[in-house]
């Protein structure tokens, strides 16, 4: 239409005499590349994360996310920063996730590694050396909540309107200490003894490599003290090997009564461990049952 009304106007021009005027040549755009013509949302897949603390991700939690774009069809490895996307905020609703700001895949046929981690930091200044620690006083839910850290990784996700599923797994160990009674007791007996039990020796802080998932244990030994709940003690404790030392306090009215003994704690694993108390004559004996972790009996026992 608008090549022709030039036209008509440059033919009115003649007939009438006037003075024609120049016209600018009309330059068409070039064409735009069609993946950059429909870019792709990112949005992650909600029903298959999950928190060993809850029965799920709650409202208000927050994620980091990292994306790396493959190169030439093979994957590329993670870096700090000049990922496709670096260390971007993903927060629950409730629902759904949504990112901090609006994130597209880099086109519709480049496929992508997925990293995520939680709880969300604003700051990593090593992706291979994320600094952790868990609570050493856990008594409280939410110290125990906050002792929580979870990674997942989706390998070679392909450009998709669909969301993206990143499963989540525990980073850190779950110790469950469980306190039975043995001879001289029953259970409302024993329960209405003051008891105290107290994961001794353990390190607290770690450092976390986002690339593979791989926690070190590091710092001076502390002690951990449980939340209990529903007749149980459970802590988060930092993957590492305990050697023939104490391991376990517990406490039973004014008795005393520590475990030493030789664990391995695993990420995302949990150990038991059942302390049954005897009571003999005006003394209290108690006998340590073993650590449940995959399938190793770590059994022992103190008087």
């Amino acid at each position: 239409m608008k090549k022709t009304l030039i036209l008509i106007a440059a033919a009115a021009a003649m007939a009438c005499g006037c003075k024609k005027e120049p016209v600018e040549p009309v330059t068409p755009k070039p064409d735009i590349p069609q993946e950059e013509q429909v870019k792709i949302p990112i949005t992650l897949s909600t029903d298959i994360w999950t928190k060993a603390t809850d029965s799920g991700y709650e409202n208000g939690d927050k994620v980091g996310i990292y994306t790396v774009n493959y190169v030439n069809g093979s994957p590329a490895e993670l870096a700090t920063t000049g990922n496709h996307l670096d260390n971007t905020m993903f927060a629950y609703d409730g629902s759904s996730w949504k990112a901090e700001k609006e994130v597209y895949w880099k086109d519709q046929t480049t496929p992508a590694d997925f990293y995520c981690y939680f709880p969300y930091t604003g700051t990593v200044s090593d992706v291979k050396g994320l600094s952790f620690s868990v609570k050493e006083d856990q008594s409280s839910i939410e110290n125990y909540k906050a002792s929580e850290l979870l990674w997942g990784k989706t390998d070679g996700a392909k450009p998709s309107t669909n969301p993206v599923k990143i499963t989540t797994r525990h980073m850190m160990s779950n110790v469950l200490v469980y306190v039975e009674p043995g001879e001289g007791y029953t259970e409302e007996t024993l329960a209405a003894e003051e008891i105290s039990v107290t994961i001794t020796g353990v390190k607290t802080a770690a450092k976390i490599n986002l690339a593979n998932g791989s926690v070190t244990a590091e710092g001076a030994a502390g002690n951990i003290t449980p939340y209990k709940e529903n007749g149980y003690w459970r802590a988060l404790v930092v993957p590492q090997d305990i050697t023939g030392t104490e391991i376990v306090k517990i406490k039973v009215g004014s008795d005393e009564y520590t475990l030493s003994q030789t664990v391995r704690f695993q990420s995302n694993k949990q150990h038991k461990c059942t302390i049954t108390v005897n009571k003999v004559g005006e003394g209290v004996n108690i006998g340590i049952g073993g650590w449940e972790s995959d399938d190793t009996d770590f059994g022992g026992t103190v008087e």
